[in-house]
């Protein structure tokens, strides 16, 4: 029996309201990636100590600031800090985080000026994640994910028929 691979997921995707204002962001596509992966779900921001709800923070530059002024810089590296030894520990090769998130965000996050303007750039999580050579995803390439999962399956699938199919 094949053990699933592990998907480092973003807690807030798997439903838990951990997001700064108390909400989740549950996608629908849970079930269809539980089939593939064990799901490993974290929140990096409370795991650095802060809690739900808190006030929103965005990127400026090395640091982090909440809208007024308040420097969680510590507490966001705490959060990428253990989120990456989880990430280890349970062997996650990739993770499915939160777009847009100055912890989780990939590619591409908000600027720093509380305006929902995006600028290019990765949060301290995925910055740290991907140091450790962990494939990033966000909830918009879940599609790319499931469709990768299946196409292995399905190459695993083709290969193992014809021998199956020889008799001795």
């Amino acid at each position: 029996m094949n053990k699933k691979p592990k998907l480092l997921i973003s807690e807030c995707l798997f439903g838990v309201p951990c997001r700064y204002d108390g909400k989740d962001n549950y996608i629908e596509t849970i079930e269809a990636l539980k089939e593939y992966y064990e799901l490993v779900p974290v929140c990096p921001e409370v795991l650095g100590g802060l809690c739900t709800p808190r006030d929103p923070a965005e990127r400026q530059g090395n640091r982090i600031c909440t809208a007024d002024g308040t420097d969680v810089t510590t507490q966001f590296i705490r959060g990428a800090e253990l989120t990456v030894r989880i990430a280890i520990e349970y062997k996650c090769e990739q993770a499915l985080l939160k777009g847009k998130s100055p912890s989780c965000g990939y590619k591409r996050i908000y600027d720093g000026s509380f305006t929902r303007t995006l600028t290019d750039g990765h949060g301290c999580t995925v910055e740290a994640l991907l140091k450790k050579n962990i494939r990033i995803y966000t909830e918009h390439d879940i599609d790319l994910l499931l469709a990768q999962k299946k196409r292995v399956i399905g190459q695993k699938v083709l290969l193992l028929m014809p021998m199956e199919l020889v008799k001795y």
